[in-house]
């Protein structure tokens, strides 16, 4: 058997970074995630979710749109301006508004999901992510 860098990045574990401020959201989706095998990192506000993605190099970013500190989407703008960022993104939210999805969707948002939402629609946008990765 070969190694390389190829045969290391299809065996490497997939790293999802959450970036959400609430708690018990965020361990439901940690659960669900670690269930299929992927290693997950947690920030709680949107200034710890940039710096773990700068530091982290995470496969996958689950952010949620309303934070302290800095918002989903000012992390989102930030991710993207960033050439060395070609992360997929999931952006959570409670908010009702269409022309916030619009926006995200502008921003290059992988998939906008509203809760409360159920667990599956999350792990197969989740699954669906990752597969390409």
């Amino acid at each position: 058997m070969t190694e390389g860098k190829a045969s290391d990045a299809a065996s490497r574990t997939r790293r999802v970074l959450i970036v959400d401020d609430d708690a018990e959201i965020v361990e439901a989706m940690r659960y669900a995630i670690e269930a299929r095998g992927y290693q997950v990192i947690v920030a709680r506000d949107g200034n710890q979710g940039l710096a773990m993605a700068e530091r982290e190099n995470p496969d996958l970013i689950i952010l949620d749109m309303m934070m302290p500190k800095r918002s989903g989407f000012l992390v989102l703008e930030k991710l993207r301006r960033s050439d060395s960022f070609p992360v997929r993104v999931i952006m959570i939210t409670a908010n009702e508004g269409s022309r916030h999805k619009v926006y995200a969707e502008m921003l290059g948002v992988d998939d906008y999901i509203r809760k409360p939402f159920a667990m599956d629609r999350l792990m197969d946008s989740v699954d669906r992510l990752l597969a390409g990765v």
